[in-house]
């Protein structure tokens, strides 16, 4: 049987570590249905620190780390914690075992926030790897060396998975079944949890949540000005003429506490207001473009396009909620 650890770190989401064992018991049930021994052996893998959650899990093997043995697939579920930074601090103690299992071969899947616990480890840096979408700048500011690629549903690099958000989650599962079982198996997984296979990218879930406890009052300012005059403003030179700073160092400053550079964030904010406007009101498209600040139709589609996945039209067919 292939060894499956699921570990249960400390402040897990329940929601992704009961999706996880949904998903890879029904493939267990369906080799049973078609006279086959069940595939996966599937191990909960808690840390010294964390006491046994009863019966909540009782008909799965609960291991310690010490007890744990050579897995062959690792995966890390979401976090429930409002500071991933201290997720991590939290769970430090499963960063040396990631990094001796997947040394001896065992593959590393992550889901969702999940991603923050196995960047830790060092084992990204210089792979690609996603995230959940509103996680994004966190990631990028706390994992620099790591290929990241925020508008995917799931990377694969290596032996080492990751997915982005919620329902992402699903279809990094039918990428391993795929793998570890195959197509045919994804496929009727996909059925059964009425998965669509064909998603690949997440952009458009996501919404712009700029970083603001940096500490660095400046910035906070300068994030200020452009919020409040993005519609008016032709240039970011425009807005730092109220700034009492040299543009080198603004800009150094800036992108250093925000994860975005100043035309980024003008941009995101403009693309974040035009998505409040296609979702909430039936103004036109051209209407939506000068109210958020832009005066070229062209321009403003790719980089609505660059910054959702999807054109405004598009955008408001999707989330723009239809009269009963």
């Amino acid at each position: 049987m292939i060894q499956v650890a699921l570990l249960l770190p400390n402040k897990y989401r329940l929601l992704s570590v009961a999706a996880i064992l949904d998903v890879f018991d029904t493939v267990n049930q369906h080799y049973q249905e078609i006279g086959c021994t069940p595939l996966f052996q599937i191990n909960l893998i808690r840390n010294a620190t964390r006491s046994p959650e009863g019966n909540l899990f009782e008909k799965y093997n609960a291991l310690s780390l010490a007890e744990s043995g050579q897995q062959n697939l690792i995966l890390i579920p979401a976090f429930d914690h409002p500071d991933l930074s201290m997720a991590i601090q939290q769970n430090l103690e499963f960063l040396p075992w990631l990094q001796q299992q997947y040394k001896k071969g065992a593959e590393l899947a992550s889901f969702c926030t999940g991603a923050f616990l196995l960047g830790a480890t060092g084992l990204l840096n210089g792979k690609s790897a996603t995230t959940h979408v509103n996680a994004s700048n966190a990631f990028s500011i706390c994992f620099p060396d790591v290929y990241f690629k925020p508008e995917k549903v799931v990377t694969v690099d290596q032996g080492i998975y990751t997915s982005g958000g919620a329902t992402s989650s699903f279809h990094l599962m039918l990428m391993l079944i795929h793998n570890y079982c195959n197509r045919d198996t994804a496929i009727h997984i996909a059925k059964i949890f009425s998965i669509d296979m064909n998603r690949e990218q997440q952009s458009y879930f996501g919404s712009f949540h700029p970083v603001r406890d940096h500490g660095d009052e400046l910035v906070s300012k300068t994030q200020l000005c452009i919020e409040n005059a993005y519609k008016e403003a032709v240039t970011i030179e425009d807005i730092l003429q109220t700034i009492p700073s040299s543009r080198r160092n603004i800009v150094r400053r800036f992108k250093q506490a925000t994860g975005n550079t100043l035309i980024e964030y003008l941009q995101k904010t403009r693309i974040e207001a035009a998505k409040k406007l296609l979702e909430q009101t039936n103004l036109s498209i051209l209407e939506v473009m000068l109210d958020s600040g832009y005066n070229d139709l062209k321009t403003f589609r790719q980089l609505f396009k660059k910054n959702s996945g999807m054109t405004p039209k598009d955008y408001r067919d999707k989330f723009k909620p239809k009269a009963a």
